[in-house]
């Protein structure tokens, strides 16, 4: 990443409330998973290898972030676990089915994620989990 582009993520990052950094996660697991699809298509295992990996430490940073005193983060953490699973799985043995189905299921969060944040934004309520 040039200096330029780091600089601009820096100050997404430190001026993003928490919704919209959870949002960037899931944008951003999104993109290097189907990166490291791509890696595989062009047998850059290498590159699959650092893809899967971005991946697997953003989820770990969704997990983090989870307030576990309500079921929904419970239910939320054993999904990501599925995911890492499955990326790990996917990674080891180059099924892109694995990988497709983690994308799959990120997408559908982010998509969630994206219409409690307006619903939020609406109410005047703040989303967190």
């Amino acid at each position: 990443m040039n200096p330029a582009n780091n600089i601009y993520l820096k100050t997404q990052i430190n001026t993003s409330h928490p919704g919209e950094l959870t949002l960037m996660l899931y944008n951003g697991c999104i993109k290097f998973m189907k990166q490291a699809l791509d890696s595989i298509q062009q047998k850059d295992f290498e590159g699959k290898n650092e893809y899967i990996k971005k991946s697997l430490d953003i989820i770990d940073e969704l997990i983090i972030t989870l307030d576990m005193n309500y079921d929904i983060s419970r239910n939320l953490y054993s999904l990501y676990e599925f995911m890492k699973n499955n990326l790990i799985k996917g990674n080891m043995s180059l099924d892109t089915r694995c990988i497709l189905d983690v994308i799959e299921l990120m997408t559908e969060l982010r998509d969630t994620w994206v219409q409690a944040l307006k619903q939020a934004k609406t109410n005047g309520t703040k989303v967190t989990v």
